[in-house]
């Protein structure tokens, strides 16, 4: 079910995806504390939720790619028609080609930053060895992130509707501060 969500998140943004990684984790660290509170007997379960949520986006993020990739003139001209996905295809482009795939990783992030990067890298005909090794990156950081903030909200609030509420609420403060910074970023040219 986390794989699922991860994976289509890309094509429909609204998907609770963050949130059932959250959840999942809280409910890995509540397995723990039941087995007698080790941290360590349930290490194996959230190394593999982070790969699953990590494979999942990574697999999300190229078939976005890919589909925008053979997208044609009609997902083109869509993107010529709005100014700010031009120069945000344009923006990516250029941070891709200059090795600086840090805008991937922090559109992970952001509210549809996501989508936005993978479709635009796959309409530009972006390299798939420029694109993939940072969608990589963004998909561990992310799953990291989540999996983190529900394991440990749960170890410290325990694993309550409480520690899922308030590891979500600073999902969300990451989420805001990514899309207060790609705003913020000057626009090239």
């Amino acid at each position: 079910m986390v794989a699922l969500s991860v994976l289509l998140d890309v094509f429909v943004p609204l998907l609770p995806s963050g949130v059932l990684v959250i959840t999942a984790a809280t409910a890995a660290a509540a397995g723990s504390a039941a087995a007698g509170g080790a941290a360590t007997g349930r290490v194996p379960d959230v190394m593999a939720l982070i790969l699953c949520a990590t494979t999942a986006s990574v697999l999300g993020d190229l078939a976005a790619y890919r589909l925008a990739w053979r997208g044609g003139e009609r997902l083109d001209r869509a993107i010529a028609r709005s100014r700010r996905l031009t120069t945000a295809q344009e923006r990516l482009g250029e941070a891709l080609s200059a090795g600086g795939g840090a805008l991937v990783v922090l559109a992970r992030f952001a509210p549809a930053g996501r989508s936005v990067v993978s479709l635009l890298a796959g309409t530009a005909h972006r390299r798939a060895r420029d694109f993939l090794p940072w969608s990589a990156l963004a998909g561990l950081s992310w799953a990291a992130y989540s999996v983190a903030l529900g394991y440990f909200g749960a170890h410290w609030l325990g694993a309550t509707w409480l520690a899922t509420g308030v590891s979500v609420a600073a999902l969300f403060g990451a989420v805001a501060g990514a899309a207060f910074v790609m705003r913020r970023r000057p626009v090239a040219g």
